[in-house]
C-alpha cells in the first residue's frame, strides 16, 4: 500500500503545473519526495522513504569487506571504494550461514540450521527524516552465536512511539563457525571471536558515519537479546575494558545469555575446530586452516551445522572464547573488577520462564534431574552436585513431576516459587527449567546490573514470559502479543533510556491509557524505578492481567496461553532481587562462585 501511495504521490506531481497549483487560490499539490542519498566515501547509497513512520531507511549497507577468501577467519577489513554509481539501499541484509542448536530441539523451535551468504557484514539503518544529532540505537541480534539475522528486524514502530527521536543501526555479525571457530591454527593465521570483532567493528562504523544520518555519535546505545544481550557486555569487557576509543555510553542487556567460555585452544574449542577440519575434509592437510579458507562455502555451511547439531539440547558449539586480547576474562571474571568496563549505565532484565524453550522439556523424575546437571556441568564434583541440590531444594524434592499437578505462574513473593512451579511445569521438570533459567540469564542479568556505577533492572512476567518472547514488544508491528498497553508501555522505558538515560518513564505512558492499571508512582509524575545496587537490588516486576486467552501448541512439551485484546492491564511492582522466587539472590551468589568449573 505504501508503494502505491507513493505512485499516486508521483503521478500526481508529473501532472501539476509548474507552479505547483491547480487554480487560483488553491493549496500546492504535494511533489514527489526525492529518495534519501548517503555520501559515506567509500561508497553512495540511496534508501527509501516510509511515510507511514516519516522514516528514512537504508538497508544493506556494508560496513565492512566481504569476509571470504583469506578473510574467511580473519578480522574484519574495510570496504573497497565503489563509488562508479549510486548502490540502492533498498533490499534488506543477506543472511550469515546459520549453524543451529543440539540434534535433540525440535525444528519448531526455530532453532535450526539454514544456509546463508558469507558475505554477510551489512547493516541497516532507520533514521527519522528530519533527524539531527540524535542519540542512536545500536541493536545485536540474539541466537547462541549461530542463528538468525539483522534481515527482517523494523524499530520504526518502537521509534515512532518514543516521537521518532533516535537513530536505529541493525547489525549482522558472522556465526557458527565462521565467526567463532578456535584453536592454534586460527591464533596464528585468523582472528579468534571474528564475530565479536565484527559486532566491534560496525560499532566503529557508526562512530565515523552515522552523523550522516542525523546521528550523535556521543549518544549511543547498543542493546541486545539472549546471545545479543551477552554480545553487548562483552563489548563492554573488551580488551580489558580499556578500548582505546569509546564506542558507546548505554547498554541495554534483555536476557544475557552467558555460555560456556573455554580458553581459545582448551580440548572443547579444540575438539569443534578438529571436528569441522574432517567434516569440512580438511582434516589431513598440512595446512588446515588454508585448506577451510579453499573450501567452498556449502561444504563449510555443512560442516558447521553438522557440528552444532552434535551437540546436546539447546546448545551451540561455536561460542566465544578466551583469546587473551579481546576477551581476557571470563564474564564472572571480570565484571567483579572495579574500572574494568567500558559504558556508563545499563538496563537489564530477565524473563519470568526463560528455562524454555532451551533447556531439556522431558526430566520428569530426580534421576532425569541429576543426569541434566551431570551433562550440563561436567567439571562439578559429587559435592558440588549436592550443594546445587541444596540450593533447589523444595519440599517433597524427592518426587517425580505430577502430570495432573495445576499449572500457574508463581507470584515471587510467596507460597510455591519458581524452583518448582510454573504455568510449564512443575516438580522436577520445572527444578530443570528454573536451573537452567537462572544459571543462563536470571543471574547474569543480576551480575550484569552490579557491575555498572548505574543500573535498572527488570522481570518480563507477561504470560507465558519464555525465553524470548519479548521481541514482539520492542520489534512489534503487526504482533498482538503482548497487550497494547503494555508494548507502549515497555517501548518508552526502552526509548527514554536510550534518550535521557534513564528508563523512568511517567505514570500515564506506564499505564498505557489504561486508567485501573497499576504502576508504582513516585514524584513529579513519574514512576518509581530506584537504581538496582548490590546493597539495594531493587527491579522492577513488569506484568499485565487480563485479556483474552488464545492456547497455543508448539510441540507435546511446549504448550501455553497468550492473552490478547481487549482488557490486557498492566501491573508494574517493585520488587526485592534477594528474596524474589525463593532466595533467587542467594542462588545466584552461589553460581557466581562456581564460574570457573561451568566455566562463564
Amino acid at each position: 500500500m505504501k508503494r502505491i501511495a507513493n505512485l499516486i504521490v508521483s503521478a500526481v506531481a508529473l501532472l501539476s503545473p509548474l507552479n505547483g497549483k491547480t487554480g487560483v487560490g488553491a493549496e500546492p499539490i504535494p511533489t514527489a519526495r526525492a529518495l534519501p542519498t548517503i555520501d559515506l566515501g567509500y561508497a553512495i547509497y540511496e534508501g527509501a522513504y516510509d511515510a507511514g513512520f516519516d522514516v528514512n531507511t537504508f538497508k544493506g549497507i556494508r560496513y565492512a569487506a566481504p569476509p571470504v577468501g583469506n578473510l574467511r577467519f580473519a578480522a574484519p577489513q574495510a570496504p573497497a571504494t565503489n563509488r562508479t554509481s549510486t548502490t540502492p539501499a533498498t533490499t534488506d541484509v543477506p543472511v550469515c550461514p546459520q549453524s543451529g542448536a543440539g540434534a535433540e530441539t525440535p525444528a519448531k523451535y526455530g532453532f535450526v540450521s539454514a544456509p546463508g551468504n558469507e558475505d554477510c557484514l551489512f547493516l541497516n539503518v532507520f533514521a527519522p527524516a528530519i533527524a539531527k544529532d540524535l542519540p542512536v540505537f545500536v541493536w545485536i541480534h540474539g541466537g547462541g552465536y549461530g542463528l538468525f539475522s539483522a534481515a527482517g528486524i523494523d524499530p520504526t514502530e518502537f521509534m515512532k512511539t518514543n516521537g521518532n527521536n533516535f537513530v536505529s543501526v541493525i547489525i549482522n555479525y558472522r556465526l557458527g563457525a565462521f565467526g567463532f571457530l578456535s584453536g592454534d591454527d586460527v591464533r596464528e593465521g585468523g582472528a579468534l571471536n571474528a564475530g565479536l570483532l565484527d559486532m566491534n567493528f560496525a560499532l566503529e562504523w557508526v562512530q565515523k558515519y552515522i552523523g550522516k544520518f542525523g546521528g550523535d555519535p556521543a549518544r549511543v546505545t547498543i542493546g541486545g537479546e539472549s546471545a545479543g544481550a551477552a554480545a553487548v557486555v562483552y563489548q563492554a569487557m573488551a580488551y580489558g575494558g580499556e578500548q582505546d576509543k569509546t564506542l558507546f555510553n548505554n547498554i541495554i542487556s534483555a536476557s544475557p545469555w552467558f555460555p560456556n567460555q573455554h580458553g581459545y585452544n582448551d580440548t572443547i574449542p579444540t575438539k569443534a575446530y578438529n571436528d569441522f577440519a574432517d567434516a569440512a575434509g580438511c582434516g589431513d592437510v598440512d595446512d588446515t586452516l588454508q585448506c577451510l579458507r579453499d573450501a567452498e562455502s556449502s561444504v563449510l555451511q555443512k560442516a558447521s551445522a553438522k557440528v552444532s547439531e552434535a551437540s546436546t539440547f539447546g546448545s551451540f558449539a561455536f561460542l566465544p572464547v578466551t583469546d587473551e586480547d579481546f576477551v581476557q576474562k571470563r564474564p564472572t571474571e571480570q565484571l567483579n573488577l572495579s574500572g574494568s568496563l567500558k559504558g556508563k549505565r545499563i538496563l537489564t532484565g530477565n524473563m519470568a520462564n526463560e528455562g524454555v524453550p532451551l533447556s531439556p522439556p522431558t526430566a520428569k523424575t530426580l534421576s532425569a534431574f541429576r543426569a541434566y546437571v551431570s551433562t550440563t556441568f561436567p567439571s562439578f564434583s559429587s559435592a558440588d552436585k549436592a550443594a546445587l541440590e541444596g540450593q533447589y531444594a523444595y519440599d517433597g524434592d524427592d518426587r517425580d513431576t505430577d502430570p495432573s499437578a495445576s499449572l500457574f505462574e508463581t507470584t515471587g513473593t510467596s507460597c510455591l516459587t519458581a524452583v518448582n512451579q510454573s504455568s510449564f511445569a512443575t516438580g522436577q521438570q520445572q527444578r530443570v527449567f528454573n536451573v537452567f533459567a537462572e544459571s543462563t540469564f536470571a543471574c547474569p542479568s543480576y551480575w550484569a546490573a552490579s557491575a555498572f556505577p548505574e543500573a535498572w533492572r527488570y522481570q518480563y512476567s507477561v504470560s507465558p514470559g519464555y525465553h524470548g518472547f519479548d521481541l514482539t514488544a520492542y520489534w512489534s508491528k503487526g504482533a498482538r502479543v503482548p497487550g497494547n498497553a503494555f508494548k507502549h508501555a515497555f517501548q518508552k522505558i526502552w526509548g527514554t533510556f536510550i534518550t535521557a538515560n534513564t528508563p523512568v518513564i511517567s505514570v500515564d505512558d506506564a499505564r498505557g491509557g489504561v486508567a485501573n492499571a497499576t504502576v508504582p508512582v513516585g514524584a513529579s509524575g513519574n514512576i518509581n524505578w530506584p537504581q538496582w545496587s548490590e546493597a539495594n537490588p531493587v527491579f522492577m516486576n513488569l506484568n499485565a492481567t487480563g485479556g483474552v486467552p488464545k492456547f497455543v501448541n508448539v510441540t507435546e512439551n511446549l504448550k501455553y496461553f497468550n492473552y490478547l485484546e481487549p482488557g490486557v492491564t498492566n501491573r508494574f511492582s517493585l520488587a526485592e532481587g534477594r528474596s524474589w522466587e525463593g532466595g533467587r539472590g542467594e542462588r545466584c551468589s552461589w553460581w557466581r562462585a562456581q564460574g570457573a568449573k561451568v566455566p562463564y
